[in-house]
């Protein structure tokens, strides 16, 4: 079998991995690149294989960078079945025709402002070919045994990332008989958090493909709910409007719940909470409806009937007037929207807004990466640009870390530990190079293992 890595190769986005065995080729994960110019450019170049020879695409979750390719496969001439969980099948149909309109909206906005005298900028895909993508997509549950082509099947493993999330583990029959398998790790997710079921334990396998995210780093022991619970009490004393930009899946569903406990347990008055995020609306319906995906403690609140990640202080605007509303808002009151780095979507018009008054509070809830709006306004910089606009940042500007659906490397070292047998190879994928070189080296000092780095491009033979 021969590996290629097409994305997420010492990176930690366009998450691709093209597998050839025999006459058979196969897809783990259709990501896209996401981030700077330079990344978002590799999303033009073509496949170093014929799309319409791929024979399938399984999908470990739903995240853009591991799904967001699909629809231009599909245009390319991909019509083979795209198997995934059927949580990841549902917020697909959320999430595939948002990034088509963002995708149309972009080319639009730039042939409007003559960004190119010479060429018509045009969408990576269109609508249609998200809608494409979805008619190709067949549900598989977890735990089952699956045929992928004659002699190769694959199995989907919880891994608790996000709703949906799974490990692919990879069985085929060699000469003499014999079994080989290969598992691709996914995004592993975190142990304690509150909503999904943990990852399910590495079982072993020959060879092993795993996400480095966090390889050198740790979120530490702090709560950051009593985090949250503090700045948000600092907030309602200034008077003014809370505003908390958070990614639509799995993060504000997180929020919902912790901001649902502070009110229980009498840290936080039962203010009014606004989710101002078509998106974040969908996936929230959709983490309360996928009961099977809860862990013990949120299958207790529905079983006493309650809803934590919908408490009855929640107001939801999925509507564009229903968002203009709450520019006349005064608090107390909570804003969640997105985009969580402040790089898009609702969020920018409520910033705009309320960033130049002091009675204001912005509270950032994960990681900001490097030159997003998010990152300028955690840093401090007293203006920022939004919508062609210097807008001057007199609010309260705080950031609250350790909210993240990766596991650290101490967890993943957990998801490692309960192994049955050691693999023979280790390949370490969507992680930069220094996360993966540090992930490596505990790897080789704890396990004995020697793991492989593959850059974007290279092809393994396995």
């Amino acid at each position: 079998m021969k590996l290629t890595v097409l994305g997420a190769g010492r990176c930690v986005t366009g998450s691709k991995y093209l597998l050839e065995w025999k006459n058979f080729s196969a897809m783990i994960d259709c990501g896209l690149f996401q981030g700077p110019a330079e990344n978002r450019r590799r999303n033009w170049k073509p496949l170093p294989y014929p799309p319409s020879k791929v024979g399938a695409v399984v999908l470990t979750h739903a995240h853009i960078d591991h799904s967001g390719w699909l629809p231009r496969l599909v245009r390319q001439g991909f019509n083979g079945p795209v198997f995934c969980t059927p949580p990841t099948r549902d917020l697909l149909r959320v999430l595939l025709p948002d990034a088509a309109h963002i995708q149309e909206e972009e080319a639009r906005y730039a042939n409007d402002k003559g960004y190119s005298k010479h060429e018509v900028a045009l969408p990576l895909f269109r609508a249609a070919d998200a809608r494409a993508a979805l008619k190709l997509l067949e549900p598989v549950p977890f735990d089952e045994w699956h045929v992928l082509h004659p002699g190769i099947r694959f199995c989907l493993h919880r891994q608790g990332h996000i709703l949906g999330a799974a490990a692919v583990e990879l069985e085929t029959k060699v000469s003499g008989g014999d079994r080989k398998t290969v598992y691709f790790s996914g995004d592993v997710g975190r142990y304690g958090v509150p909503i999904l079921r943990e990852p399910e334990p590495y079982p072993g396998s020959d060879v092993l493909l795993l996400e480095s995210t966090y390889g050198d780093r740790f979120h530490g022991d702090h709560d950051p709910r009593a985090a949250l619970g503090e700045e948000i009490r600092a907030g309602l004393k200034r008077g003014g409007v809370i505003l908390i930009p958070a990614f639509a899946i799995d993060r504000t569903q997180e929020l919902l719940y912790m901001l649902h406990e502070l009110v229980v347990d009498g840290d936080l008055p039962e203010i009014p909470i606004f989710l101002d995020s078509p998106m974040g609306i969908e996936a929230t319906a959709l983490y309360s409806r996928w009961l099977d995906e809860h862990d013990a403690e949120m299958r207790q609140f529905f079983a006493d009937q309650v809803n934590p990640i919908f408490p009855s202080n929640l107001k939801v605007t999925p509507t564009s007037s229903e968002s203009r509303k709450l520019n006349d808002l005064r608090g107390p009151a909570i804003i969640i929207s997105a985009s969580g780095m402040a790089t898009g979507g609702r969020i920018l018009h409520h910033l705009k807004l309320r960033l130049p008054h002091r009675q204001n509070t912005v509270i950032f809830v994960g990681y900001q990466a490097q030159g997003t709006k998010g990152r300028r306004l955690v840093e401090g910089e007293p203006e920022v640009k939004i919508h062609g606009e210097w807008i001057p940042v007199n609010a309260h500007v705080t950031q609250i870390t350790g909210l993240s659906a990766h596991a650290d490397a101490g967890e993943l070292m957990v998801w490692l530990s309960q192994r049955r047998r050691e693999p023979e190879k280790v390949v370490l994928i969507h992680g930069e190079y220094e996360a993966q070189q540090a992930l490596a080296a505990r790897l080789s000092d704890e396990f004995g293992w020697k793991p492989v780095i593959p850059e974007l491009g290279e092809t393994l033979t396995i």
